[in-house]
């Protein structure tokens, strides 16, 4: 165990003594029902958690992009819905190599939770060990009493990109940084002066994190060692998948920042530029 991960193993180890909160963070971008996915089968113990209403604010374009940071009141609610108290630990998961659940593993140490851990290799992992899965709704925990307070981790402004960070990380798709295609967003391409540093390329075929001594050989080839520290910035589309390639960065023994409106805050305000191409700056 580390203090991002923990394996099936471990946890099914943990559930047996003292128990953490178990949160299931089933996402994906586009129109996908994640709590149809848990009824259809999840951990034992194991609470629905909805991304797009609990752990992000209303869409709000050039102000804060797709997936703002909600408030920390209503984050305390609905952490308080989940069952944590102070001083309990919290993990979470999904179906997609933690891309989704990476999110709220990144909020809630946000938020002053200390004990936050990815299950590595997420639901898939757990059942490739044997472990037994439950469907239904599951549940209603007993309420906590957790309280959260913001700004344990650092995040950066729009303002504060577009002055230029010693290094900013695009973790989307290679094609999506290039601008080949662009889903969701405004306008295609990536933020002037970004490294394409697609968060995919942080875990293995079966969706679990490379060894940190990997991950630090792939953050070494753009520069990035445990000195870069808060001046690495890392953003997305919308500030999901980025906090993925913080807790990778995390395991490699590097801190980095969070930009919570990325690239959907970014393409929304016509008088940021924007870069299309392979090359970090315009031609």
């Amino acid at each position: 165990m580390n203090e991002v991960l923990i394996t099936p193993l471990e946890l099914a180890e943990s559930l047996l003594a003292t128990p953490p909160v178990l949160l299931d963070v089933r996402w994906q971008l586009g129109d996908f029902d994640g709590r149809r996915a848990y009824r259809e089968g999840h951990i034992p113990g194991a609470v629905y958690v909805d991304l797009d209403s609990e752990l992000a604010a209303p869409p709000s374009g050039p102000v804060g992009g797709r997936h703002p940071l909600p408030d920390v009141a209503d984050l305390q609610e609905a952490a308080r819905r989940w069952g944590i108290d102070d001083g309990v630990p919290v993990v979470v998961y999904d179906d997609s190599g933690n891309l989704a659940a990476a999110r709220a593993w990144w909020l809630l140490r946000w938020a002053g939770v200390a004990d936050v851990r990815l299950l590595d290799g997420g639901l898939a992992a757990w059942r490739a060990e044997g472990l037994r899965t439950t469907t239904g709704d599951g549940g209603r925990p007993r309420p906590g009493r957790v309280t959260l307070t913001a700004g344990h981790l650092p995040v950066a402004t729009i303002d504060e990109v577009a002055a230029g960070p010693e290094h900013l990380l695009d973790a989307r798709a290679a094609e999506r940084y290039r601008g080949d295609v662009e889903p969701v967003d405004p306008r295609a391409g990536h933020i002037p002066g970004a490294l394409s540093v697609p968060t995919a390329d942080n875990v293995d075929a079966s969706g679990r994190f490379r060894p940190a001594d990997e991950l630090r050989r792939r953050f070494a080839g753009f520069g990035l060692d445990s000195a870069a520290g808060p001046g690495v910035v890392v953003y997305c589309g919308s500030g999901i998948n980025a906090a993925h390639q913080i807790a990778a960065l995390a395991i490699a023994g590097i801190d980095a920042t969070l930009f919570p409106g990325s690239f959907s805050q970014w393409s929304s305000d016509p008088g940021r530029p924007v870069v299309e191409g392979t090359r970090p700056e315009e031609a």
